[in-house]
């Protein structure tokens, strides 16, 4: 049985500082690289995403043109070469063997929305390598950390969650991701054995 582990948009658009900036989000970035250099050798895979949108249009509707409602719109984020698309700085990335894109003139919340620079999605990576259980870590927990682990369930996978390796947009959002995850399978744990 493989494994793989899901690190899901630790950009600085989405760590402090950024345009949607997540409390925390630095921190975690840094917990991530600590848990890669104790524990990247028994991960199959290690998948990064990051949004990726283009700077010449809404993204179907993804940026706001007026003001964001921050559900369905946001404010202009993670455009494609920018430093805001850029993976936070205390990130190593050392060990991805793979980065995803997602958005890219669309709205992308599930890293299995995007697809490597090749062209090949996370399921067909999952699928070759013999994936069963994803550990998934990231930002934000109540979007696209949510959205990423509900597609690995759906996709076959047996899912947890790293509560120490996620920062969310908002407490209560955050609490109600983590109760829908765990209903839906997911284990909820911390990445201490």
């Amino acid at each position: 049985m493989s494994k793989a582990l899901f690190i899901v948009d630790v950009q600085n658009d989405f760590t402090e500082g950024g345009a949607l900036g997540v409390d925390g989000g630095d921190a975690v970035a840094a917990a991530i690289t600590r848990h890669l250099a104790e524990h990247a050798a028994e991960y199959a895979l290690i998948i990064a995403s990051r949004d990726w949108h283009d700077g010449d249009s809404d993204n179907g509707g993804h940026f706001a043109v007026g003001e964001p409602d921050y559900v369905q719109t946001w404010p202009v984020h993670c455009v494609a070469g920018t430093e805001g698309a850029d993976y936070d700085p205390g990130l190593d990335t050392a060990s991805v063997t793979h980065h995803v894109k997602k958005g890219q003139g669309r709205p992308a919340y599930s890293l299995f929305e995007g697809t490597t620079d090749e062209g090949r999605t996370v399921g067909e990576l999952l699928d070759e390598h013999g994936v069963v259980d994803v550990d998934v870590t990231g930002i934000a927990t109540d979007y696209c950390v949510r959205a990423s682990a509900l597609d690995a369930i759906d996709h076959g996978r047996h899912v947890r969650i790293l509560t120490d390796l996620i920062a969310g947009v908002a407490p209560d959002s955050s609490e109600r991701a983590l109760a829908e995850l765990g209903h839906a399978g997911a284990e909820i744990v911390t990445s201490a054995p």
